[in-house]
């Protein structure tokens, strides 16, 4: 599996306990929904810069 991969899986591990937390607390449901998304596109941003890979060069 790329190391894109396990980062997501990781991401979205996190999220859904922070959204389990957050249910436990008693945030409604539609900003829990709002806050997993948002942090879904950080999970994507940040998973892809952590796992790009750098640019070969020709020589």
């Amino acid at each position: 599996m790329s190391s894109f991969g396990l980062y997501i899986i990781g991401f979205i591990v996190i999220i859904a306990g922070v959204c389990y937390g957050a249910f436990l607390i008693g945030i409604p449901p539609q900003w829990i929904g709002i806050g997993a998304a948002i942090l879904a596109g950080i999970g994507i941003i940040t998973g892809v810069g952590v796992a790009r890979r750098p640019d070969r060069s020709q020589q």
